[in-house]
């Protein structure tokens, strides 16, 4: 064990880079809400543009694993499922022609959510945090290289649970688009390579029991199956 920490650090969290047996080490996950206006209306807001808002979860909650488990303190977990965009360049204040520059590759994932929790915090004006950010709260796919997929900025987007469909939509759907989200975050946080980011939900968001089988696709990137368990 090295001396220079008073215990051993724990393993960074990374994925799978398709075509190499190399992984992408994850710095931060931002996570953006409300960005499909059908979206917006299902959770009771106005789908007008308004300006985004963002939230983390941990680089810990990346799950890269055909399980997600059930999680404990609630009783309505849901789904979201959304394409990721991962960086492999950083930068502040980076122009929206220029953002994409900073793109390494594209993958799809789960914002899973406590519901329950998450409805407590809003009522209650608090955060997210124990809703969004618990254990296994994000599993993702492989990352495939902006040189297999180029930049979607149209594609559709489907899942299902237990073979029914439950979100179908298009990544030209999307409020604020890829490069647009990159920019804004860029104003807020110094963006860093390794950072991934959730581009938000279709309509049809809802909960999930044990057992059940999810499986989700963006068209062009790549696809993603789980069991709840």
């Amino acid at each position: 064990m090295s001396e220079d920490y008073v215990f051993q650090p724990p393993h960074r969290p990374s994925l799978p880079v398709r075509g190499t047996p190399q992984r992408f080490p994850i710095h931060r996950v931002y996570c953006i809400g409300r960005n499909y206006a059908a979206h917006a209306v299902e959770m009771g807001h106005d789908p007008d543009r308004e300006p985004p808002f963002f939230f983390q979860k941990s680089a810990d909650n990346v799950l890269v694993d055909a399980n997600f488990p059930y999680p404990d303190c609630s009783v309505d977990v849901h789904y979201e499922f959304e394409m990721i965009v991962a960086l492999g360049k950083g930068g502040r204040d980076v122009p929206v022609e220029r953002a994409l520059d900073l793109v390494f590759g594209y993958g799809v994932g789960l914002d899973m959510t406590r519901r329950d929790l998450q409805a407590e915090a809003k009522k209650l004006g608090r955060p997210w945090d124990v809703g969004k950010a618990f254990e296994h709260s994000a599993p993702c796919s492989e990352l495939v290289p902006v040189a297999l997929t180029g930049h979607p900025s149209r594609g559709e987007i489907v899942f299902r649970v237990n073979g029914e469909l439950r979100q179908r939509g298009d990544l030209d759907q999307m409020i604020w688009k890829t490069a647009e989200q990159i920019s804004i975050l860029s104003r807020f946080f110094e963006l860093q390579p390794g950072d991934l980011i959730m581009t938000g939900t279709p309509a049809g968001v809802g909960p999930i029991q044990r057992g059940d089988i999810m499986e989700g696709a963006v068209e062009g990137v790549c696809g993603l199956k789980l069991k709840v368990v």
